[in-house]
Protein backbone atom coordinates (compact mmCIF):
# COMPACT_ATOMS: atom_id res chain seq x y z
CA UNK A 1 0.00 0.00 0.00
CA UNK A 2 1.32 3.34 -1.03
CA UNK A 3 2.37 5.92 2.01
CA UNK A 4 -0.52 7.84 1.92
CA UNK A 5 -4.76 7.85 2.60
CA UNK A 6 -6.54 4.92 0.33
CA UNK A 7 -10.08 4.65 -0.11
CA UNK A 8 -11.42 1.79 -1.31
CA UNK A 9 -15.66 1.88 -1.06
CA UNK A 10 -16.77 3.40 1.86
CA UNK A 11 -14.03 1.87 3.94
CA UNK A 12 -11.15 4.54 4.75
CA UNK A 13 -8.00 2.36 4.88
CA UNK A 14 -4.95 3.50 6.60
CA UNK A 15 -1.69 2.28 7.42
CA UNK A 16 -0.50 1.96 11.17
CA UNK A 17 3.17 2.25 12.73
CA UNK A 18 4.53 3.24 16.00
CA UNK A 19 5.66 6.79 16.41
CA UNK A 20 9.75 7.38 17.84
CA UNK A 21 9.99 7.64 21.13
CA UNK A 22 13.23 7.74 23.32
CA UNK A 23 13.29 6.34 26.73
CA UNK A 24 16.03 8.85 27.74
CA UNK A 25 15.96 10.72 30.89
CA UNK A 26 14.48 10.07 34.21
CA UNK A 27 11.84 11.72 36.69
CA UNK A 28 12.33 13.71 39.87
CA UNK A 29 12.63 10.54 41.78
CA UNK A 30 15.19 8.93 39.71
CA UNK A 31 13.05 6.09 38.42
CA UNK A 32 12.60 5.89 34.73
CA UNK A 33 9.11 6.90 33.91
CA UNK A 34 6.86 4.50 32.77
CA UNK A 35 5.77 4.27 29.17
CA UNK A 36 2.32 4.70 27.86
CA UNK A 37 0.51 3.59 25.05
CA UNK A 38 -2.31 5.15 23.37
CA UNK A 39 -3.89 3.40 20.44
CA UNK A 40 -4.55 6.61 17.77
CA UNK A 41 -5.93 6.25 13.64
CA UNK A 42 -4.66 8.08 11.51
CA UNK A 43 -3.24 8.15 7.49
CA UNK A 44 0.62 8.18 7.29
CA UNK A 45 2.30 10.36 4.89
CA UNK A 46 5.82 11.42 3.49
CA UNK A 47 7.23 7.81 4.97
CA UNK A 48 6.33 9.77 8.25
CA UNK A 49 4.04 7.78 10.97
CA UNK A 50 1.93 10.32 13.06
CA UNK A 51 -0.98 7.87 14.21
CA UNK A 52 -1.11 4.54 14.62
CA UNK A 53 0.05 3.23 18.15
CA UNK A 54 1.86 6.34 19.97
CA UNK A 55 4.37 5.34 22.36
CA UNK A 56 4.40 8.42 24.87
CA UNK A 57 7.21 8.22 27.32
CA UNK A 58 6.93 10.78 29.34
CA UNK A 59 10.19 12.57 27.84
CA UNK A 60 10.76 12.44 24.06
CA UNK A 61 7.95 11.99 20.97
CA UNK A 62 8.24 12.36 17.21
CA UNK A 63 4.79 13.92 15.93
CA UNK A 64 3.29 15.56 12.46
CA UNK A 65 0.53 17.55 15.09
CA UNK A 66 2.11 21.06 13.99
CA UNK A 67 2.23 19.96 10.75
CA UNK A 68 -1.62 18.55 10.74
CA UNK A 69 -2.76 21.52 12.31
CA UNK A 70 -1.80 23.42 9.65
CA UNK A 71 -2.57 21.50 6.43
CA UNK A 72 -6.39 21.92 7.41
CA UNK A 73 -8.56 23.74 5.15
CA UNK A 74 -10.83 26.56 6.76
CA UNK A 75 -14.11 24.83 8.43
CA UNK A 76 -17.09 25.77 10.67
CA UNK A 77 -14.57 24.42 13.22
CA UNK A 78 -12.10 27.20 13.07
CA UNK A 79 -14.86 30.11 12.89
CA UNK A 80 -15.99 28.90 16.20
CA UNK A 81 -12.47 29.74 17.66
CA UNK A 82 -12.41 32.85 15.98
CA UNK A 83 -15.71 33.87 17.30
CA UNK A 84 -15.07 32.23 20.91
CA UNK A 85 -11.90 33.72 20.95
CA UNK A 86 -11.98 36.56 19.06
CA UNK A 87 -14.84 38.28 21.03
CA UNK A 88 -12.03 39.60 23.41
CA UNK A 89 -10.90 42.24 21.32
CA UNK A 90 -14.40 43.10 20.67
CA UNK A 91 -15.32 43.45 24.85
CA UNK A 92 -11.89 45.25 24.96
CA UNK A 93 -13.45 48.17 22.63
CA UNK A 94 -16.12 48.26 23.72
CA UNK A 95 -14.90 48.91 27.18
CA UNK A 96 -12.13 51.39 26.39
CA UNK A 97 -14.98 53.02 23.81
CA UNK A 98 -17.18 53.67 26.40
CA UNK A 99 -15.09 54.72 29.15
CA UNK A 100 -14.10 57.39 26.61
CA UNK A 101 -17.97 58.05 25.15
CA UNK A 102 -18.85 58.52 28.95
CA UNK A 103 -16.32 60.44 29.94
CA UNK A 104 -17.61 63.83 29.81
CA UNK A 105 -20.58 62.75 31.26
CA UNK A 106 -19.25 61.39 34.58
CA UNK A 107 -18.38 64.56 35.09
CA UNK A 108 -21.61 66.04 35.88
CA UNK A 109 -23.18 65.98 39.01
CA UNK A 110 -26.09 63.76 38.61
CA UNK A 111 -23.53 60.88 37.22
CA UNK A 112 -20.67 60.31 39.69
CA UNK A 113 -19.47 64.13 39.56
CA UNK A 114 -15.66 63.69 38.50
CA UNK A 115 -13.53 66.16 37.17
CA UNK A 116 -11.65 65.93 33.62
CA UNK A 117 -8.90 64.65 35.22
CA UNK A 118 -10.48 62.27 36.68
CA UNK A 119 -12.58 61.14 34.03
CA UNK A 120 -9.76 60.59 32.16
CA UNK A 121 -7.27 59.01 34.63
CA UNK A 122 -10.26 56.06 34.76
CA UNK A 123 -8.28 54.58 30.87
CA UNK A 124 -4.99 54.60 33.23
CA UNK A 125 -6.53 52.55 35.88
CA UNK A 126 -7.61 50.30 33.16
CA UNK A 127 -4.63 50.12 31.64
CA UNK A 128 -2.91 49.02 34.99
CA UNK A 129 -4.80 46.76 35.56
CA UNK A 130 -4.32 45.05 32.04
CA UNK A 131 -1.04 45.31 32.79
CA UNK A 132 -0.73 43.59 36.03
CA UNK A 133 -2.95 41.03 34.65
CA UNK A 134 -1.09 40.60 31.68
CA UNK A 135 1.48 39.42 33.88
CA UNK A 136 -0.09 37.26 36.03
CA UNK A 137 -2.10 35.53 33.58
CA UNK A 138 0.56 35.48 31.21
CA UNK A 139 2.88 33.27 32.77
CA UNK A 140 -0.42 30.78 34.38
CA UNK A 141 -1.15 30.59 30.83
CA UNK A 142 2.01 29.09 29.90
CA UNK A 143 1.93 26.84 32.76
CA UNK A 144 -1.70 25.34 33.37
CA UNK A 145 -2.72 25.80 29.78
CA UNK A 146 -4.54 28.40 27.40
CA UNK A 147 -8.54 26.99 28.22
CA UNK A 148 -8.09 27.10 31.99
CA UNK A 149 -7.25 30.69 31.94
CA UNK A 150 -9.41 32.06 28.70
CA UNK A 151 -12.11 30.94 30.75
CA UNK A 152 -10.81 32.38 34.35
CA UNK A 153 -10.19 35.72 32.97
CA UNK A 154 -13.48 36.28 31.15
CA UNK A 155 -14.82 35.55 34.38
CA UNK A 156 -12.72 38.38 35.68
CA UNK A 157 -14.07 40.69 33.64
CA UNK A 158 -17.76 39.50 33.53
CA UNK A 159 -17.57 40.29 37.37
CA UNK A 160 -15.98 43.97 37.37
CA UNK A 161 -17.70 45.20 34.69
CA UNK A 162 -21.18 44.52 36.26
CA UNK A 163 -19.20 46.49 39.13
CA UNK A 164 -18.39 49.31 37.19
CA UNK A 165 -21.70 49.69 36.36
CA UNK A 166 -22.62 49.70 39.81
CA UNK A 167 -19.53 52.24 41.54
CA UNK A 168 -20.98 55.02 43.52
CA UNK A 169 -18.03 57.44 43.83
CA UNK A 170 -14.86 58.22 41.74
CA UNK A 171 -12.19 55.53 44.17
CA UNK A 172 -14.58 52.76 43.45
CA UNK A 173 -15.39 53.58 39.72
CA UNK A 174 -11.78 53.32 39.16
CA UNK A 175 -11.13 50.06 41.47
CA UNK A 176 -13.50 47.61 39.32
CA UNK A 177 -11.76 49.49 36.18
CA UNK A 178 -8.24 48.10 36.92
CA UNK A 179 -9.80 44.42 38.08
CA UNK A 180 -11.67 44.45 34.79
CA UNK A 181 -8.88 45.85 32.81
CA UNK A 182 -6.94 42.66 34.71
CA UNK A 183 -9.27 40.24 33.10
CA UNK A 184 -9.20 41.58 30.01
CA UNK A 185 -5.02 41.52 29.94
CA UNK A 186 -4.91 37.77 31.08
CA UNK A 187 -7.18 37.48 28.06
CA UNK A 188 -4.93 38.50 25.87
CA UNK A 189 -2.08 36.47 26.47
CA UNK A 190 -4.55 33.47 26.48
CA UNK A 191 -6.17 34.40 24.02
CA UNK A 192 -3.58 35.19 21.13
CA UNK A 193 -1.62 32.03 22.04
CA UNK A 194 -4.64 29.96 21.87
CA UNK A 195 -5.39 31.54 18.20
CA UNK A 196 -2.16 31.40 17.12
CA UNK A 197 -1.66 27.59 17.42
CA UNK A 198 -5.13 26.80 16.09
CA UNK A 199 -5.15 28.70 12.83
CA UNK A 200 -3.36 27.45 9.80
CA UNK A 201 -0.11 29.08 9.13
CA UNK A 202 -1.16 30.09 5.33
CA UNK A 203 -3.75 32.62 7.09
CA UNK A 204 -2.46 33.44 10.35
CA UNK A 205 -1.58 36.90 9.30
CA UNK A 206 -4.92 37.62 8.10
CA UNK A 207 -6.86 36.02 10.57
CA UNK A 208 -4.97 37.72 13.88
CA UNK A 209 -5.20 40.93 11.91
CA UNK A 210 -9.08 40.51 11.36
CA UNK A 211 -10.03 39.52 14.71
CA UNK A 212 -7.66 42.03 16.33
CA UNK A 213 -9.60 44.22 14.35
CA UNK A 214 -12.39 43.42 15.37
CA UNK A 215 -11.68 45.77 18.61
CA UNK A 216 -13.61 48.57 16.52
CA UNK A 217 -16.72 46.28 16.49
CA UNK A 218 -17.11 46.61 19.63
CA UNK A 219 -16.13 50.54 19.61
CA UNK A 220 -18.62 50.93 16.86
CA UNK A 221 -20.89 49.38 19.43
CA UNK A 222 -20.10 51.43 22.89
CA UNK A 223 -20.51 54.58 20.83
CA UNK A 224 -24.26 53.87 19.46
CA UNK A 225 -25.54 52.33 23.35
CA UNK A 226 -23.06 55.19 24.53
CA UNK A 227 -25.34 57.73 22.77
CA UNK A 228 -28.95 55.44 23.21
CA UNK A 229 -28.27 55.43 26.88
CA UNK A 230 -27.41 58.66 27.42
CA UNK A 231 -30.25 59.93 25.44
CA UNK A 232 -33.13 57.63 26.66
CA UNK A 233 -32.40 57.55 30.25
CA UNK A 234 -31.31 59.66 33.14
CA UNK A 235 -27.62 60.64 33.60
CA UNK A 236 -27.32 59.12 36.50
CA UNK A 237 -28.91 55.61 35.43
CA UNK A 238 -27.70 55.33 31.58
CA UNK A 239 -23.90 55.25 31.86
CA UNK A 240 -24.23 53.01 34.36
CA UNK A 241 -26.23 50.06 31.83
CA UNK A 242 -23.73 50.36 29.43
CA UNK A 243 -20.73 48.75 31.54
CA UNK A 244 -24.50 45.46 31.83
CA UNK A 245 -24.32 45.20 27.91
CA UNK A 246 -20.77 44.24 28.26
CA UNK A 247 -20.89 41.46 30.84
CA UNK A 248 -24.26 40.54 28.81
CA UNK A 249 -22.03 39.47 25.66
CA UNK A 250 -19.28 37.96 28.33
CA UNK A 251 -21.45 35.70 29.57
CA UNK A 252 -22.59 34.41 26.02
CA UNK A 253 -19.24 33.67 25.23
CA UNK A 254 -18.16 31.66 28.14
CA UNK A 255 -20.65 29.55 26.95
CA UNK A 256 -19.63 29.13 23.55
CA UNK A 257 -15.87 28.58 24.41
CA UNK A 258 -16.84 25.09 26.11
CA UNK A 259 -16.79 23.59 22.68
CA UNK A 260 -13.40 24.52 22.23
CA UNK A 261 -10.28 22.46 23.20
CA UNK A 262 -7.14 23.25 24.84
CA UNK A 263 -3.78 23.58 22.42
CA UNK A 264 -2.75 20.38 20.89
CA UNK A 265 0.59 22.53 20.89
CA UNK A 266 0.32 23.41 24.42
CA UNK A 267 -0.38 19.66 25.49
CA UNK A 268 2.23 18.13 23.03
CA UNK A 269 5.51 20.46 25.56
CA UNK A 270 3.76 19.62 28.54
CA UNK A 271 4.18 16.11 28.91
CA UNK A 272 0.63 15.13 27.70
CA UNK A 273 1.38 13.55 24.01
CA UNK A 274 -1.39 11.13 23.66
CA UNK A 275 -4.13 13.75 25.02
CA UNK A 276 -2.78 16.11 22.39
CA UNK A 277 -3.44 13.20 19.50
CA UNK A 278 -6.93 12.84 20.64
CA UNK A 279 -7.69 16.10 20.40
CA UNK A 280 -6.10 17.02 17.04
CA UNK A 281 -8.42 13.89 16.04
CA UNK A 282 -11.32 15.33 17.43
CA UNK A 283 -10.16 18.59 15.27
CA UNK A 284 -10.03 16.39 11.85
CA UNK A 285 -13.22 14.82 12.37
CA UNK A 286 -15.02 18.34 13.17
CA UNK A 287 -13.38 19.96 9.86
CA UNK A 288 -14.15 16.38 7.40
CA UNK A 289 -17.69 17.09 7.93
CA UNK A 290 -16.92 19.93 5.12
CA UNK A 291 -14.19 18.54 3.87
CA UNK A 292 -14.24 14.61 3.96
CA UNK A 293 -10.93 14.47 2.06
CA UNK A 294 -8.18 16.06 4.15
CA UNK A 295 -4.72 17.11 2.35
CA UNK A 296 -1.41 15.28 3.26
CA UNK A 297 0.62 17.43 6.15
CA UNK A 298 3.59 18.45 4.18
CA UNK A 299 7.25 18.47 5.93
CA UNK A 300 9.26 16.57 8.85
CA UNK A 301 7.80 15.89 12.20
CA UNK A 302 9.31 17.49 15.27
CA UNK A 303 11.02 15.78 18.08
CA UNK A 304 9.85 17.21 21.38
CA UNK A 305 11.20 16.16 24.69
CA UNK A 306 7.87 16.20 27.31
CA UNK A 307 8.03 18.05 30.55
CA UNK A 308 5.51 18.53 33.10
CA UNK A 309 6.86 21.95 34.36
CA UNK A 310 9.10 24.06 32.51
CA UNK A 311 11.47 26.46 34.49
CA UNK A 312 10.55 30.29 33.91
CA UNK A 313 14.00 31.37 33.86
CA UNK A 314 15.58 28.41 32.02
CA UNK A 315 12.63 29.92 29.29
CA UNK A 316 13.43 33.51 29.90
CA UNK A 317 17.12 33.03 29.28
CA UNK A 318 16.44 30.84 26.05
CA UNK A 319 14.58 33.80 24.84
CA UNK A 320 16.93 36.46 25.60
CA UNK A 321 20.08 34.71 24.35
CA UNK A 322 18.08 33.75 21.18
CA UNK A 323 16.04 36.15 19.91
CA UNK A 324 17.31 40.07 21.11
CA UNK A 325 16.90 41.51 17.85
CA UNK A 326 13.07 40.18 17.83
CA UNK A 327 12.35 41.58 21.17
CA UNK A 328 13.28 45.21 20.85
CA UNK A 329 10.57 44.83 17.42
CA UNK A 330 8.09 43.45 19.86
CA UNK A 331 8.81 45.83 22.36
CA UNK A 332 8.79 49.45 19.88
CA UNK A 333 5.93 48.35 18.00
CA UNK A 334 3.51 48.08 21.21
CA UNK A 335 4.81 50.85 22.65
CA UNK A 336 4.48 52.78 19.69
CA UNK A 337 0.79 51.86 19.15
CA UNK A 338 -0.15 51.59 22.53
CA UNK A 339 0.47 54.99 22.86
CA UNK A 340 -1.30 56.64 20.07
CA UNK A 341 -4.06 54.52 20.89
CA UNK A 342 -4.54 54.50 24.31
CA UNK A 343 -3.90 58.83 24.45
CA UNK A 344 -6.20 59.18 21.64
CA UNK A 345 -9.66 57.23 22.12
CA UNK A 346 -9.92 57.54 26.01
CA UNK A 347 -9.93 61.40 25.30
CA UNK A 348 -11.51 61.76 22.11
CA UNK A 349 -15.32 62.93 23.44
CA UNK A 350 -13.31 65.24 25.71
CA UNK A 351 -11.66 67.08 22.55
CA UNK A 352 -14.66 67.16 20.41
CA UNK A 353 -16.57 68.74 23.47
CA UNK A 354 -13.71 70.86 24.87
CA UNK A 355 -12.55 72.42 21.26
CA UNK A 356 -15.53 71.88 18.94
CA UNK A 357 -18.50 72.45 21.62
CA UNK A 358 -19.81 68.90 20.68
CA UNK A 359 -22.49 68.43 23.29
CA UNK A 360 -21.48 65.52 25.61
CA UNK A 361 -24.39 63.11 24.51
CA UNK A 362 -23.76 63.47 20.98
CA UNK A 363 -20.25 62.88 21.10
CA UNK A 364 -20.23 59.31 21.13
CA UNK A 365 -21.32 58.75 17.68
CA UNK A 366 -18.39 60.41 16.33
CA UNK A 367 -16.63 57.41 17.11
CA UNK A 368 -18.85 55.38 15.11
CA UNK A 369 -17.16 56.41 11.36
CA UNK A 370 -14.44 56.22 13.02
CA UNK A 371 -14.28 52.48 14.36
CA UNK A 372 -15.51 51.74 10.69
CA UNK A 373 -12.13 52.85 9.48
CA UNK A 374 -10.19 51.07 12.05
CA UNK A 375 -12.04 47.62 10.96
CA UNK A 376 -11.90 48.00 7.31
CA UNK A 377 -8.29 48.78 7.33
CA UNK A 378 -6.64 45.40 9.13
CA UNK A 379 -9.58 43.55 7.00
CA UNK A 380 -8.61 45.10 3.91
CA UNK A 381 -5.08 44.95 4.32
CA UNK A 382 -4.31 41.94 6.16
CA UNK A 383 -4.13 39.49 3.52
CA UNK A 384 -0.97 41.62 2.28
CA UNK A 385 0.42 40.60 5.40
CA UNK A 386 0.52 36.97 4.31
CA UNK A 387 1.45 38.06 0.28
CA UNK A 388 3.89 41.16 0.43
CA UNK A 389 4.93 39.83 3.96
CA UNK A 390 5.44 41.21 7.15
CA UNK A 391 8.74 42.91 6.44
CA UNK A 392 6.85 45.32 3.99
CA UNK A 393 3.48 45.97 5.45
CA UNK A 394 4.86 46.64 9.04
CA UNK A 395 7.11 49.20 8.44
CA UNK A 396 4.58 50.47 5.72
CA UNK A 397 1.40 50.89 8.07
CA UNK A 398 3.60 52.55 11.44
CA UNK A 399 5.29 54.86 9.47
CA UNK A 400 2.09 56.08 6.87
CA UNK A 401 -0.11 56.21 10.03
CA UNK A 402 3.09 58.89 12.11
CA UNK A 403 3.21 60.85 8.87
CA UNK A 404 -0.67 61.38 8.47
CA UNK A 405 -0.35 62.21 12.45
CA UNK A 406 1.79 65.06 12.05
CA UNK A 407 0.32 66.53 9.31
CA UNK A 408 -3.15 66.61 11.37
CA UNK A 409 -1.95 67.88 14.35
CA UNK A 410 -0.76 71.13 12.15
CA UNK A 411 -4.16 71.38 11.00
CA UNK A 412 -5.42 71.08 14.83
CA UNK A 413 -3.29 73.97 16.02
CA UNK A 414 -4.30 75.95 12.56
CA UNK A 415 -7.96 75.95 13.80
CA UNK A 416 -8.29 74.47 10.02
CA UNK A 417 -10.56 71.30 10.83
CA UNK A 418 -14.32 70.97 12.30
CA UNK A 419 -15.36 67.90 13.90
CA UNK A 420 -16.40 66.41 10.84
CA UNK A 421 -13.47 66.82 9.37
CA UNK A 422 -11.34 65.81 12.01
CA UNK A 423 -13.25 62.47 11.96
CA UNK A 424 -12.18 62.32 8.45
CA UNK A 425 -8.31 62.70 9.15
CA UNK A 426 -8.57 60.21 12.28
CA UNK A 427 -10.46 57.44 10.06
CA UNK A 428 -7.78 57.85 7.30
CA UNK A 429 -4.99 57.57 9.92
CA UNK A 430 -6.53 54.72 12.07
CA UNK A 431 -7.06 52.93 8.58
CA UNK A 432 -3.06 52.11 8.48
CA UNK A 433 -2.50 52.32 11.87
CA UNK A 434 -5.16 50.25 13.18
CA UNK A 435 -3.66 47.26 10.68
CA UNK A 436 0.18 47.92 11.98
CA UNK A 437 -1.37 47.89 15.95
CA UNK A 438 -2.99 44.35 14.83
CA UNK A 439 0.92 43.35 13.44
CA UNK A 440 2.34 43.90 16.54
CA UNK A 441 0.23 41.77 18.22
CA UNK A 442 0.07 39.29 15.64
CA UNK A 443 4.71 39.77 15.35
CA UNK A 444 5.07 39.02 19.57
CA UNK A 445 2.59 36.19 19.49
CA UNK A 446 4.07 33.92 16.32
CA UNK A 447 8.05 34.62 17.01
CA UNK A 448 8.82 33.16 20.21
CA UNK A 449 9.12 29.48 21.55
CA UNK A 450 5.74 27.61 22.30
CA UNK A 451 6.20 27.30 25.83
CA UNK A 452 7.18 31.05 26.15
CA UNK A 453 4.41 32.24 23.82
CA UNK A 454 2.16 33.95 26.41
CA UNK A 455 3.93 35.23 28.57
CA UNK A 456 6.19 37.05 25.63
CA UNK A 457 2.71 37.96 24.69
CA UNK A 458 1.97 39.29 28.07
CA UNK A 459 5.37 41.06 28.72
CA UNK A 460 5.83 43.17 25.82
CA UNK A 461 1.91 43.87 25.85
CA UNK A 462 2.70 44.78 29.54
CA UNK A 463 5.97 47.15 28.82
CA UNK A 464 4.78 48.39 25.62
CA UNK A 465 0.93 49.42 27.11
CA UNK A 466 3.31 50.22 30.65
CA UNK A 467 4.93 52.75 28.92
CA UNK A 468 2.34 54.72 27.44
CA UNK A 469 -0.62 53.93 30.35
CA UNK A 470 0.30 57.81 31.44
CA UNK A 471 -0.99 58.72 27.69
CA UNK A 472 -4.64 59.47 28.52
CA UNK A 473 -3.73 61.36 31.96
CA UNK A 474 -1.06 62.86 30.31
CA UNK A 475 -4.09 64.26 27.12
CA UNK A 476 -6.53 64.84 30.13
CA UNK A 477 -4.10 67.53 31.50
CA UNK A 478 -3.17 68.66 27.66
CA UNK A 479 -7.29 69.39 26.88
CA UNK A 480 -7.54 71.01 30.20
CA UNK A 481 -5.18 73.53 29.42
CA UNK A 482 -7.72 74.39 26.62
CA UNK A 483 -4.38 74.87 24.56
CA UNK A 484 -3.99 73.06 20.89
CA UNK A 485 -0.70 73.96 21.06
CA UNK A 486 -0.39 71.38 23.73
CA UNK A 487 -3.18 68.90 22.64
CA UNK A 488 -0.70 68.53 19.20
CA UNK A 489 2.47 68.14 21.71
CA UNK A 490 0.74 64.78 22.22
CA UNK A 491 0.04 64.14 19.13
CA UNK A 492 4.11 64.59 18.31
CA UNK A 493 5.00 62.45 20.84
CA UNK A 494 2.43 59.81 19.42
CA UNK A 495 3.49 60.31 15.93
CA UNK A 496 7.27 60.25 17.02
CA UNK A 497 6.55 56.71 19.08
CA UNK A 498 5.01 55.57 15.76
CA UNK A 499 7.72 56.48 12.93
CA UNK A 500 10.69 55.08 15.42
CA UNK A 501 8.79 51.91 15.59
CA UNK A 502 7.89 51.98 11.61
CA UNK A 503 12.04 52.25 11.15
CA UNK A 504 13.21 49.67 13.47
CA UNK A 505 10.95 47.66 11.37
CA UNK A 506 12.80 47.76 8.24
CA UNK A 507 15.72 46.49 9.63
CA UNK A 508 13.80 43.33 12.16
CA UNK A 509 11.22 42.40 10.88
CA UNK A 510 11.15 38.56 10.55
CA UNK A 511 9.36 36.87 7.22
CA UNK A 512 7.09 35.12 8.81
CA UNK A 513 3.73 34.62 6.23
CA UNK A 514 2.81 31.36 5.67
CA UNK A 515 5.31 29.65 8.16
CA UNK A 516 4.70 26.95 10.50
CA UNK A 517 5.07 28.17 14.13
CA UNK A 518 7.41 25.86 14.94
CA UNK A 519 10.08 26.86 11.34
CA UNK A 520 9.55 30.65 13.02
CA UNK A 521 10.87 29.58 16.62
CA UNK A 522 12.20 26.20 17.73
CA UNK A 523 10.30 24.74 20.97
CA UNK A 524 12.40 25.01 24.40
CA UNK A 525 12.04 21.78 24.36
CA UNK A 526 12.72 20.38 20.82
CA UNK A 527 15.51 17.76 21.12
CA UNK A 528 18.46 18.96 18.89
CA UNK A 529 21.14 17.40 17.08
CA UNK A 530 19.39 13.77 17.64
CA UNK A 531 18.20 11.62 14.45
CA UNK A 532 16.98 12.67 11.09
CA UNK A 533 14.11 14.82 12.22
CA UNK A 534 16.29 17.19 14.75
CA UNK A 535 15.66 20.56 14.61
CA UNK A 536 19.06 22.99 14.72
CA UNK A 537 19.49 25.63 17.90
CA UNK A 538 18.53 29.12 15.85
CA UNK A 539 21.45 30.37 17.52
CA UNK A 540 21.56 34.50 17.70
CA UNK A 541 17.77 34.16 15.71
CA UNK A 542 16.87 37.58 14.34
Amino acid sequence: MRDREMHTGSRHLQRRRPVHATNRTVNETGQKPAVVVAEQAGPVTNGYAWSGRMRATGNVVETMIPRRLDRLPWSRWHWLVVTGLGITWVLDGFEVTLVGAIASMLTHKDALGLTTRQAASAGTFYLVGAITGALVFGYLTDRFGRKNLFTVTLGIYLLFTVASGLAWNYWSFVGFRLLAGAGIGGEYSAINSAIDELIPARVRGRVALAINGSWWVGTAGAAFFSYVLLHGLRESIGWRLGFFVGATIALGIIIIRRFIPESPRWLLTHGRAAEAEQVVNGIEDAVRKQHPVLPEPEGAPIVIEQRRRLSFFSIAKYVVQNYPQRGLLGLALMTGQAFLYNAIFFTYTLVLTKFFSVDAKTAPLYLIPFAIGNFFGPLLLGPLFDTLGRRVMIPFTYIISGLLLIVTGQLFVHDVLTQTTMTIAWCVIFFFASAGASSAYLSVSELFPLEARAMAISLFYAFGTGLAAFAPTLFGALIQSASRTNVNYGYLIGAGLMLAAGIIAIFLAVPAERRALEDLASPYTAVRGRGPTSIAAPGRAS
